[in-house]
């Protein structure tokens, strides 16, 4: 008998064995047809990248950082920010160089800021405008619902009040609509490259005819473990006050927002609008805002004709000549609403008048009189969903906003221990549908720096929620806006188990 025979007469006895093992091991029909739900488990690892705050010698940053406990996480891990000069010196040489990361960081291998301990914040602080972009990993325990926000406050010049901004999560694309490239206006689109390779990047601009002509908007570079701050003027040589910038990735990712800076009103951030939709809510305008503009685009090739309301403490109502908003496919729209908020809290809430097109949306919300007036804005976000957390919160001057627009709903609101003292609080809300509150938030007993505040579903239909930030400095009301969308600090892990039988097929 040759080598061939018994190869194939060994292989086919072991194929037997396997398959009578697969026969005695297959589950029965009713085990097979009963599918396992997936297990929701807290995510492992969150990566953030925060832009350079600001272009100012007068600029104060605060970096805020905090994780909210979460049941089934690892025992170990950890949360660091690093400057992104830090980052790319340790990826050149594996040695790094000194920096300036948020002031003086110190060596290259010391974070800028690192978590303690989860359920309670850390903040760091910087000055003047050479602080760089950071770069930020959490894994572990504090991975789930890592939040770290940058606060900025400027005395004077362009762009002087509180400006505030969420670090974001890297992505392959981002909406912007409520940029300017009008006289009065300097504003930058900020990219973070968090990984350690290049990543390619285009720039496109649309006004209220369409998209704009750009000179270097397409095939930009951003270097591994760098921010690339690009002014939107030297872009395009139209002057607009309303447009929508859209940032998409051809290879890689980023982070990005868009630094808007006004000359005569102040300036903030603006965070990315939620993902193109029919229907969008934009949470939590400040009662007292004396000015509000509605920005709006739709990508697709059809045009978008959207209902507007607002959902005000005693339910949804609409704008008096403001009903609708007619968005023509492929340009930006604007309307200026005015001193629509008459006193009281609420949320815009847009949905189609009939058929349903994909829109992005903003608003820019101005507070003041005069020559103390500030600006903040408010994209379109996402619902709270699960868990949403909001930081940098103060004993004075934090005001929660939740709205419920399509439904009752209960929420949870948990205000975490201070970053120098203090014991968490708990307190459970009602939201009436169609309605939006300014809720009194509960502050942590024996308080002593700031806190993070956590929303969570409870029960019923989506909630939307937003934080205002409001510092008075030398009589100038400033202030800054940020929405609460779910942190996906939970991911879906489908159940499997081996199965044997897949040889018998």
């Amino acid at each position: 008998m040759n080598r061939t025979t018994l190869s194939l007469i060994a292989g086919v006895t072991a194929l037997a064995a396997v398959t009578g093992l697969a026969a005695l091991t297959t589950p029965d029909a009713s085990d097979a047809n009963t599918a396992k739900a997936a297990a929701e488990l807290p995510v492992e690892r969150t990566s953030l990248a925060c832009p350079a705050p600001s272009i100012s010698d007068l600029a104060e940053t605060t970096y805020t950082s905090f994780t909210p406990v979460t049941k089934g996480t690892a025992s170990e891990g950890k949360a660091e920010l690093q400057s992104a000069a830090q980052e790319k010196g340790d990826a050149a040489d594996g040695k790094g160089e000194k920096g300036d990361a948020a002031g003086k960081a110190g060596k290259a291998d010391k974070p800028v800021l690192e978590g303690k301990e989860p359920g309670t914040p850390v903040s760091g602080d910087a000055s003047g405008a050479d602080s760089p972009a950071l770069i930020g990993t959490a894994d572990g325990k504090f991975a789930p619902g890592w939040t770290v926000q940058e606060t900025t406050e400027v005395a004077a010049g362009t762009g002087r009040g509180l400006q505030g901004v969420n670090c974001t999560a890297p992505d392959t694309e981002f909406w912007f609509p409520g940029a300017s490239t009008a006289p009065d206006r300097t504003d930058y689109v900020h990219l973070t490259n968090p990984d350690d390779s290049a990543a390619v990047v285009d720039i496109e601009l649309y006004g209220k005819d369409g998209a704009l002509e750009t000179t270097v908007g397409e095939g930009i570079t951003v270097q591994p473990h760098s921010g690339e701050p690009i002014l939107l003027s030297t872009l395009t040589s139209e002057k607009q006050d309303n447009m929508t910038v859209h940032v998409s990735v051809r290879s890689g990712r980023v982070g990005a927002s868009v630094q808007a800076l006004d000359d005569k009103l102040g300036g903030d951030w603006l965070a990315a609008s939620a993902d193109p939709a029919g229907s969008l809510v934009l949470p939590g305008i400040p009662k007292d805002a004396t000015s509000v503009r509605l920005v709006a685009f739709t990508p697709g090739d059809a045009d978008a004709d959207l209902k507007v309301r607002l959902a005000s403490p005693s339910g949804l109502i609409t704008p008096a000549g403001n009903e609708t908003l007619h968005v023509k496919a492929g340009m930006t729209s604007a309307v200026d609403l005015g001193d629509v908020m008459q006193g009281e809290a609420g949320s815009l809430v847009l949905t189609p008048t009939d058929r349903s097109v994909p829109v992005v949306a903003a608003v820019r919300v101005v507070r003041g009189k005069g020559d103390k007036q500030e600006t903040a804005f408010i994209p379109a976000s996402r619902a709270v969903g699960t868990r949403a957390t909001v930081v940098d919160n103060r004993a004075k001057g934090t005001t929660l906003s939740v709205t419920a627009p399509f439904g009752a709903a209960e929420v949870k609101v948990t205000a975490s221990a201070g970053s120098e003292g203090g014991a968490a609080a708990s307190k459970s809300y009602s939201v009436k549908s169609g309605t939006t509150q300014d809720v009194e938030v509960p502050v942590p007993s024996g308080l002593k720096g700031t806190y993070a505040l956590t929303v969570e579903s409870v029960s019923g239909e989506p909630v939307y929620a937003s934080r205002t930030l409001a510092v008075t400095e030398d009589g100038v009301a400033g202030f800054t806006v940020q929405t609460l969308p779910d942190d996906r600090g939970m991911v879906a892990v489908p159940e499997a188990d081996e199965d044997l039988s897949v040889l018998q097929r």
